[in-house]
């Protein structure tokens, strides 16, 4: 019998990012109970945390598809199979059961499956700090921008050099006030094209620069960023907002002592999507394999295999490859 603490699914999912919403759909189309548990309090992972109003261009069927507009229709589709989620809530412990595997949640919550599906992403990521923002995150500073329109008719200084950087650049431009982008070297790891988007767009960039600190107005609200060059030169601008796009560092966590292979951070699976620990799969970013392309596109076609592969384990009788799921509609 499950104790009032104990849920009992056929899959458990870690990680609510594209994979794990497009498992979750996959998994109810087989006809198994799903549940998703994620750290964030929202669905869609990294797309929802890190980029929400970006554009992505390489998802089949979408020639450009918003990152918030693209969860959205993930939910929904698995939302047809009522999957539950546990967001907000860490996976801490794995053990082996006689009929699969408990997960133990923060909270002492447990969750009994048939299987476990990892889709974790890069895993549990942490902003890297701008170190003369120190007091001010959540009073202007930021590191994600999850809305364009809380930055409308505001002066915005981006720092960093990287996609992500100019991504904000060229999204928040047409809604701020100005926008600007600090970066303390001549060089970025930013796509050529993109940079030269920016540049073509008239974005101020600003090179070989550090922000030395951040002032308020009278009322304390953030007013303006003092930068200094390599030069030595001085330079003052406006800002209500800035956004430190300075990358971030990650870790699986908990996962890291589940009696998985785990190789710079990424889980090796086998062609099934199978880890080294039975009942155990793994999609999406976080599973490794030569040859691998790390796309979201790739992370859907991956679900699809563990969750077919699951769906056999769980039921020896049943057929790997259902049938495509326009003749069952």
């Amino acid at each position: 019998m499950s104790s009032p603490e104990t849920l009992s699914v056929d899959v458990l999912i870690v990680g609510a990012g594209p994979t794990g919403l497009f498992g979750a759909y996959y998994a109810g189309f087989r006809g198994l109970s799903t549940a998703i548990v994620d750290s964030l309090p929202e669905s869609g992972g990294q797309v929802t945390a890190m980029y929400p109003e970006k554009m992505i261009y390489d998802v089949g069927g979408f020639p450009a598809v918003r990152g918030r507009d693209l969860v959205k229709g993930l939910v929904e589709q698995a939302g047809q199979w009522n999957p539950t989620y546990l967001l907000g809530r860490k996976a801490q412990e794995l053990r082996t059961v006689d009929d699969g595997l408990e997960v133990t949640l923060d909270g002492d919550q447990v969750v009994r499956a048939g299987a476990v599906l990892i889709t974790a992403g890069i895993g549990e990521f942490t902003p890297r700090p701008l170190p003369a923002g120190d007091g001010w995150l959540g009073r202007g500073l930021v590191h994600f921008v999850p809305s364009l329109a809380a930055h409308t008719g505001k002066h915005v200084v981006v720092v960093g050099g990287g996609d992500s950087a100019f991504d904000w650049v060229l999204a928040l431009r047409p809604v701020a006030a100005s926008v600007a982008l600090v970066h303390r070297r001549s060089k970025f790891r930013a796509a050529e094209s993109i940079v030269r988007e920016a540049r073509e767009a008239g974005v101020r960039i600003i090179t070989d620069a550090e922000v030395t600190s951040l002032r308020g107005d009278d009322d304390g609200e953030l007013a303006e960023v003092e930068l200094e060059t390599r030069a030595g030169e001085h330079i003052v601008l406006p800002a209500q907002t800035v956004v430190a796009a300075l990358g971030f560092t990650a870790d699986l966590g908990p996962i890291e002592s589940w009696g998985l292979t785990i190789e710079q951070r990424s889980i090796q699976v086998d062609t099934t999507m199978a880890t080294a620990r039975e009942r155990v799969y793994a999609a999406g970013d976080v599973a490794a394999y030569p040859g691998k392309v790390k796309l979201i596109a790739t992370g859907f076609g991956e679900a699809a295999t563990a969750i077919n592969n699951i769906a056999v384990l769980l039921d020896p009788a049943a057929r790997l490859f259902p049938g495509h799921s326009s003749d069952k509609m």
